[in-house]
């Protein structure tokens, strides 16, 4: 309200201003007396500074017209102008309007009006790194993989957009089952962008699959330096490439370079099953036994686990079942409720036939937590006592339908191992076995039956037969069949 009573007055006073001005000059005598041509021309105050006026805008006006001819003359002979900018601003207005009609269209998943857009916008902005961009997504949403992979390729030319056409031929390359030249491609990739995560994962995942654990430690370390990775999850993942590594070191036939880098695995994780397992062999081939008690013990207190209990056996494998139950006593001491101690224990009593303390040792893990494995030790303890060969087959066909305990089973897609694995055979996920109670399905029990030789001295290479349907016909259908089957099954525990 304020400023609108203000541009009242001074509008206000602007004409009393000027008709002031008007009246002063048809007051004053005088004039201007101009001669053309022979011709005297006489104008007075008034008309004077009115034909003065009229004379500086008719200027201006000359001027801008010319202004405006110059600027054609330049237009059509192609220099910039103000005309070439207007044009240049119209196009640019059409060419982000297409570009920004083509993201939506490709967000919506309309890949062929996407891709249309695309090239009326390169129409009207020629800017191919914007362009290319959704045109090699909107190929690849509407299925024209040629088109696509010929748009990766021209956005390999600029320095700009290399990264985005090396990652969408990776992609291509890893749909296609083309691991050598994904993995070449992903090199490539990570090369340009070290920082970017997902580059990081596909090259980590591809070096696993093709064993490249050297350049997949490498990969690891520039994760943790860049922040991708927790540095405790960088220890257990480095451990486990440098277990998978000492693995084929060692299938190489170089046992010393093995036996380091398998102590430097458990080194980096005392808690992985597979590294303590070989860093202790390493100590026992390397006489030095004490060193190989000290990390089991260390890996049996983080996760008790039959192959540290095997690994525990191998360090006196010709000492005596009786004195073999009192060293095992320093494996045992630190978790004597967990199932796995309280199964071993049986084991090792069975062995040193004591079979009332298998009995003790073994408790109610039967009813409590029944698996395979310790129903079949309730039938080896009730045959070592002496029970009816009627009670002995009742506890092996319950132990035919018993849950087969703890298995290595991959987080990712739940597939069953029999062996632990860096990387999972069904869905090529990188660490994430865990040894763990399946939720679903059966599974063979990996560990528990090529322990039990090491245990009871005997040979290494004695062939377990595991419990299985025929079995359990045989022993139904005869009493004779019967007894030959817990004999062998009998076997194959010592």
């Amino acid at each position: 309200m304020l400023w609108s009573l203000i541009k009242v007055i001074l509008f206000i006073g602007i004409i009393g201003a000027l008709t002031l001005g008007a009246e002063y000059l048809l007051q004053t005598d005088g004039g201007v007396m101009i001669t053309i041509g022979g011709v005297e021309y006489t104008f007075g105050v008034l008309e004077a500074t009115i034909a003065l006026i009229v004379l500086v805008v008719a200027v201006w006006v000359f001027l801008k017209l010319l202004g405006l001819l110059i600027a054609t003359l330049k237009f059509i002979n192609g220099d910039e102008t103000a005309i070439s900018r207007y044009f240049d601003r119209n196009r640019e207005r059409k060419g982000f309007q297409a570009l920004s009609d083509g993201m939506m269209a490709l967000a919506s998943g309309e890949g062929r009006t996407a891709m249309a857009k695309a090239a009326k916008a390169e129409k009207y902005l020629r800017r191919p790194e914007l362009t290319n961009l959704i045109t090699a997504q909107a190929a690849e949403v509407s299925g024209d993989r040629k088109k696509a992979e010929e748009v990766y390729k021209r956005l390999l030319k600029d320095e700009r957009t290399r990264f985005v056409g090396v990652r969408g031929i990776m992609k291509q390359k890893l749909a296609d089952g083309e691991t050598d030249t994904a993995l070449k491609l992903a090199e490539k990739a990570f090369a340009l962008k070290p920082k970017h995560v997902e580059t990081q994962d596909t090259l980590l995942k591809l070096q696993a699959e093709t064993a490249d654990w050297s350049g997949a430690r490498k990969t690891l370390n520039a994760k943790l330096r860049h922040g991708s990775l927790p540095r405790d999850v960088h220890k257990r993942r480095d451990a486990v490439l440098a277990l998978s590594e000492a693995s084929d070191i060692l299938a190489e036939g170089q046992t010393i370079e093995a036996r380091e880098t398998a102590i430097e695995a458990n080194r980096l994780s005392p808690d992985l099953i597979p590294a303590a397992v070989m860093a202790s062999r390493a100590y026992i081939e390397q006489g030095k036994p004490r060193y190989a008690t000290r990390l089991l013990k260390k890996a049996w207190d983080a996760r008790p686990h039959p192959d540290l209990a095997a690994a525990f056996a191998e360090i006196e494998p010709d000492e005596e079942p009786a004195k073999r139950v009192k060293r095992f006593a320093a494996l045992t001491k630190t978790k004597p409720d967990h199932p796995e101690t309280r199964m071993l224990l049986a084991e090792l009593n069975i062995a040193a036939e004591d079979f009332p303390a298998a009995r003790k040792a073994l408790g109610d893990l039967v009813e409590t937590d029944p698996t395979a494995r310790s129903i079949s030790i309730m039938a080896v303890i009730e045959r070592g006592e002496g029970a009816d060969d009627s009670v002995v087959r009742g506890w092996l066909t319950k132990a035919l339908s018993a849950p087969r305990g703890p298995q290595w089973i991959c987080d990712n897609c739940h597939n069953i191992h029999s062996n632990w694995s860096p990387v999972c055979s069904n869905c090529s996920s990188f660490d994430t076995l865990t040894w763990r109670e399946p939720t679903t399905g059966e599974a063979t029990v990996p560990a528990s039956a090529t322990m039990l030789p090491l245990i009871v001295d005997e040979p290494k290479d004695a062939e377990i037969e595991v419990i299985s349907p025929e079995v359990e016909d045989a022993i139904l259908a005869d009493q004779d069949a019967g007894e030959t089957v817990d004999a062998e099954k009998s076997d194959a525990t010592k």
